[in-house]
């Protein structure tokens, strides 16, 4: 079984987060210094995802981030290299960041998502996710509608057994460092 290993998102790995950025979203994408100060934010917890190369070292495979306010979280943002897209690294990222919300007893996950992005849909409504509204002209670069979408309370027993089903059905090992 392939394994992920997931850590605190370090200034050290900003340079590979930037490179999956510019990546996943083209010329409107998070700066470095973006980055920086979402680390030195109290409210913000980002963690990255690393997986063995060939050559058997741990390259980064994707990144999340999320601010907690209260009860509430909010995916700010989520993107999983295109050489890993496909290989259950970005349900390995919502996994961890769900584990962190249940040890911080934050019961309610949140995001913005582009309305043209069906496999982003696809899997956040595989975690639960419905969406409640739209954000009209929520995107600069082209003007794009965003779907709010919403968790209902994590702590509830649907809930729970959702998550716990995932889990069971990743193929992945996680590993927390």
């Amino acid at each position: 079984m392939e394994k992920i290993y997931i850590k605190e998102m370090r200034e050290e790995h900003l340079d590979s987060v930037l490179e999956i950025e510019a990546d996943a979203y083209g010329a409107h994408h998070w700066s470095k210094d973006g980055f920086r100060n979402e680390l030195a934010n109290n409210l913000a917890h980002y963690i990255c995802a690393f997986k063995e190369n060939a050559q058997g070292e741990l390259e980064l495979a994707g990144y999340s981030g999320i601010w907690t306010i209260f009860e509430e979280a909010h995916i700010t943002t989520l993107a999983v290299s295109s050489r890993h897209r496909g290989q259950h690294v970005a349900q390995a990222i919502l996994l961890a960041q769900i584990k962190f919300l249940y040890k911080n007893m934050v019961k309610y996950l949140t995001l913005e998502v582009r309305e043209s992005n069906a496999k982003a849909i696809s899997l956040y409504e595989k975690f639960g996710f419905k969406s409640l509204g739209k954000r009209k002209n929520y995107y600069q670069d082209n003007g794009e509608d965003a779907l709010i979408m919403w968790t209902n309370n994590i702590f509830s027993d649907s809930y729970k057994k959702l998550h716990e089903e995932l889990l069971e059905n990743l193929n992945l090992e996680v590993i927390y460092e």
